[in-house]
Formats: structure tokens, sequence, C-alpha cells
């Protein structure tokens, strides 16, 4: 009897493990491999900030989950985080840190903080300065060395990337963000979508050249639904939708991912053999947008960390700034990025549908 019961207390547990998972779990991947922005960027620009000030570096970032600060722009986890997860891996480590020495056994994070797709050098005939010396390039190139360090021998190397997942990105956006940014004409940012969306199939094919078999392409967010963009493009006579975003932004976005789309399809059709996953990271993003109490946030809009305009966005998140509440009642953290509890949700939308094709979690 006494073993009956050890036996129903282990099964109870075991239910309740399942049930707070983040996703129904699979040890299909050996490794992650991941390129992109500050949106996943896991501690690579807190490194190279090294011993100078940065609010990365103080609380309240990494307060939910964490409980310090952690690398992240957010405060908990970031979107790789929680594939990690679900797929039973660690959660994954920047690569800058051990970039000449690490064996990264279960993978390695390349995605840097405010960087971009195409390098600055594209942007100097529009007469534009970058904000950052990354793109995906360079990251590119930290794989390369990577690569090449641990598995020497090309066999190595294809079967390596062969058992891991390549998430590639959110890569791009900020291509965008910087020129929006600096208060340049925006139609003529339709011109740069070509290039971006090139530049991410690009890599996507060097990738498949070099032996990956499973690549996770994520699309843009809808960057007229973000707080810092609401505050700084959100004049009273800038159209908006029934949910109060900025339409055109968002209508901008659309135009991107729809690009993007169809170069994911241009590259299923050249490499039959490889899984490349379309990720709907606008569509997720919509959800909490159009519903946000459904998953017990309260104004999508605004920031949880920052200051007291309508947005909570004129003041970046830090030590001293206001909290507004609890994370876990906000999509954004800091009018910029999200929090653990956005995060969250579209992880789970691209882990088990309906906002991936296939959902990564069913593509084992």
């Amino acid at each position: 009897m006494a073993s009956f019961r050890c036996m129903s207390v282990l099964f109870a547990v075991s239910v309740l493990i399942l049930l707070n998972s983040p996703a129904v779990q699979c040890g299909c991947y050996k490794r992650i491999f991941s390129f992109g922005d500050s949106i996943i960027d896991t501690g690579n620009f807190v490194h190279l900030v090294g011993d100078h000030p940065s609010a990365l570096k103080e609380r309240p970032f990494g307060m939910t989950f964490f409980h310090h600060p952690a690398g992240r722009v957010s405060d908990g986890r970031v979107i790789i985080d929680f594939y990690a997860q679900a797929l039973q891996l660690p959660l994954p480590p920047p690569n800058l840190p051990e970039q000449n020495t690490g064996e990264f056994p279960t993978g390695a994070n390349f995605a840097i903080f405010a960087s971009t797709a195409l390098p600055e050098s594209y942007f100097k005939r529009f007469n534009h300065r970058l904000r950052t010396p990354w793109n995906l390039g360079v990251q590119m190139d930290w794989f390369k060395q990577m690569l090449q360090r641990i598995a020497p021998n090309d066999g190595d190397k294809r079967r390596i990337l062969g058992e891991s997942l390549i998430v590639l990105g959110e890569i791009g956006g900020n291509d965008y963000n910087f020129w929006f940014g600096a208060a340049r004409p925006r139609e003529q940012a339709y011109q740069f979508i070509p290039d971006v969306v090139g530049c991410i199939g690009s890599a996507a094919q060097d990738l498949i050249n070099l032996g990956a078999k499973t690549i996770l392409v994520p699309n843009n967010f809808p960057i007229g639904c973000v707080p810092a963009y609401l505050s700084g493009h959100g004049g009273d006579d800038e159209p908006r939708d029934e949910f109060r975003c900025l339409r055109w932004f968002n209508d901008f976005s659309a135009r991107h991912n729809q690009a993007l789309r169809s170069e994911v399809d241009r590259l299923r059709a050249r490499n039959p053999g490889v899984k490349l996953i379309y990720a709907d990271y606008f569509g997720a993003a919509m959800e909490f947008v159009k519903t946000p109490a459904r998953f017990g946030i309260g104004d999508p809009l605004v920031a949880c960390c920052g200051g007291n305009n309508k947005y909570h966005t004129n003041d970046g998140c830090n030590a001293t700034t206001r909290l507004w509440g609890d994370p876990l009642s906000f999509a954004s953290w800091d009018g910029v990025h999200m929090t653990d509890k956005a995060y969250h949700a579209i992880a789970d939308g691209v882990l088990n549908g309906p906002f991936a094709d296939p959902p990564l979690l069913r593509s084992c």
C-alpha cells in the first residue's frame, strides 16, 4: 500500500511538471545555434561591455525568472530560452565569453544587442550611419570560426549541424528601426526590404551548404504596436487600427514578412531535404494585442519599466526608473523589448502552433 501511495505521488508530481512546462517536450535536437539581435541575446553584449557600466547588469533586468541580471534585455527569459527548455536543452550560452575555448556541446547563441542584417557599408549610399558594428555577416563569421575549431573535419561539421536546430533571427528589424529612429523618410525603407530578406536567405543557404538540416526563420514583429513607436511616431494625425496600433508601421512589417515568407518558400524548393520553419512572430504577438486579458496582460501597448509618459517610454529602464507593476501583467518590458510573459506566449505559438509552418515540435 505504501508503495502504491508513493507511485501515486510520483505520478501526480510528473503530471504537474508536464502541465507547467512551456511546451510538450522532446529531445530531437542535440544543439541549438542561434543568430539575431537583442530579442534573443543571452549575454554577448554584456560580455563586450566588460567592466563598463550598463543598465543590463542591474536589476530590474532578470528579476522574474533568474532573480538577477542574466544578460538578457527582459525581466526574465527570451524566446530562445523557451525553445531550449521545450527541447530539453540547457539555456543557450552566449558565444563570446568562450569564443576561443568553448566546446559548446549543446550549442551557442551568436545574437547580439543592436545587430542588423545588413552591414554598415550598405547604408552609406543613403548617407545613413548605423549605431552598431555588428551584423548577421559578423555573427556568421563567429559561427564559422567556432565550427572550424570544434570540428575541423568537414564530415564532423555536417554531423553537428545535421543534428542541430538553427534559429536564424529575429534579425533585420534594426535595419528599419535605426532608419525610422533617425527620422528619415519612412517610405524609403521599402527599398531595404529585398536586401534585408536576401541577406537572411543567403545566410540560410550558407548554413544549409555547411550541413544544416533544420532552420527556424522568424519574421518581424508588429512594430506599430511597440510602445516606443507609439510614443515616437504616434502623432494625433497618424492613422491607427482598431487595436490602437500604428497602421503604416504594421503594414510595413507585414510587407517585410511577406517577402521573407516568399524567400523561405524559395529556399524550400531549392533544398528539398531541409526543414525550413517559418515562424510568425507578428501573428503570435498580435494575439496578446487583440485579447490581452486572455494572457493576463493589462494594457499591451505600455511598458512595464520606464518613464511616466502615456506609454512609459520617456526614460530608459534601469535601476532607478519606475516599475509600473508586476511584469507578469505586461507584454512590453522597456518599450522596445518584451517581458518573459510575452516571449513565453510567442514561443508557445511557434512550438505548438499555430504560429509556425510547421510548428517546431512537430518538425522533430
